[in-house]
């Protein structure tokens, strides 16, 4: 009997570690439910919130106009916010993690900067194909700028080791590097294209559409997948370098396949929607602090908490100025900035 004590204890408080985590997110996967309908309901136009939940139930049940203004602007708008917001706190988490850097975001590697060239060199060039129009023509050469950059980081990081510190600094150069380049394109671009490359590196959810919506969730899921693939690797990885390999996790494959995965979401997301800050910094932050290191609830945590920032900034963005919707990479800065300070300054108090 003695004996079984402990045990008895142990296995009561992993039962309460379990139930406390899986109800935290429950909790923020209702309220990121509350805030895409309240998202729905905010706009130039007057639209119920109980309307919108009716719209979306039994769509039918509202007149024509109402249905076009939910299903086609309200609805993408919205589920746009959520599946970029979810990407780039999945995306921001995992580098946190494989970099074993607090600060480390999908911008920490140039994704973002590459992306703003690609689309910069679209809008300059008048670049288009004959399949696509004009729409999709910017958002693919963002992502395969992205994607080039991303290559690049991978190759060179393949040949000169995969440490953290390789990887960081390699991406820090191509950050400046990408810059330069976003310089010289504004530079010679001339005033209606200049327009169309600020416009796009302020962020924006105004050109969402379902096909969009379809391609950026596709690629969620698939590395959602993949994710949780290799829980136990990343959370091994927490503990140190020298502890994961003693359990026999292969750090290197696993940073250079997690950065792979880490720069296909972020691709995709900034794409379709320009340049956001700081979600995919404070996002992982946040689930940390909920949540704690165990990447079961942590990487999912990561994914509710950027889904439920960006859906918040999206709200924000079309109520802060009566009648105009104001680019959202603006009020995630706005808003991130603070809320990080206050993350720092909450983790300094901790510190003995």
């Amino acid at each position: 009997m003695f004996e079984a004590q402990p045990t008895s204890t142990l296995g009561h408080q992993y039962q309460r570690f379990t139930r406390v985590r899986l109800l935290v997110l429950a909790a923020m996967l209702a309220v990121l439910c509350a805030t895409v309908v309240l998202d729905g309901s905010t706009g130039p136009s007057v639209f119920p919130f109980a309307d919108v939940v009716r719209g979306i139930v039994q769509p039918g049940s509202l007149p024509a106009a109402q249905q076009v203004i939910l299903w086609e602007v309200r609805l993408p708008y919205a589920l746009m916010a959520v599946l970029v917001g979810a990407s780039l706190g999945l995306a921001g988490a995992e580098m946190q993690t494989v970099l074993n850097n607090p600060l480390a975001s999908p911008f920490t590697l140039g994704i973002s900067a590459a992306a703003a060239v690609g689309a910069s060199v679209a809008v300059v060039s008048g670049f288009t194909l004959m399949a696509l129009d004009e729409n999709l023509a910017v958002p693919l050469s963002a992502f395969v700028f992205a994607t080039g950059a991303t290559l690049l980081i991978q190759a060179l990081a393949y040949r000169y080791g995969a440490t953290v510190d390789t990887v960081v600094l390699f991406g820090i150069a191509l950050l400046f590097s990408f810059e330069a380049l976003l310089w010289l394109m504004q530079f010679i671009a001339d005033s209606n294209a200049l327009q169309q490359i600020v416009f796009w590196t302020m962020g924006s959810l105004s050109r969402a559409t379902w096909n969009k919506i379809g391609i950026v969730a596709t690629v969620l899921a698939v590395c959602c997948a993949w994710s949780a693939a290799n829980v136990w690797p990343l959370t091994a990885l927490r503990a140190g370098e020298d502890q994961a390999r003693s359990f026999g996790v292969p750090v290197e494959r696993l940073r250079l396949l997690t950065l792979l995965r880490v720069s296909l979401l972020a691709a995709t997301a900034l794409s379709f929607v320009g340049t956001i800050g700081f979600v995919g910094l404070v996002g992982p932050h946040i689930a940390r602090m909920l949540l704690g290191e165990d990447h079961r609830y942590y990487l999912p945590g990561s994914v509710l908490a950027g889904a439920l920032m960006l859906s918040l900034a999206s709200i924000l963005s079309k109520l802060l100025v009566p009648g105009l919707v104001l680019p959202i990479g603006i009020i995630t800065a706005l808003v991130g900035v603070p809320l990080f300070m206050a993350l720092i300054l909450r983790r300094g108090r901790r510190m003995p």
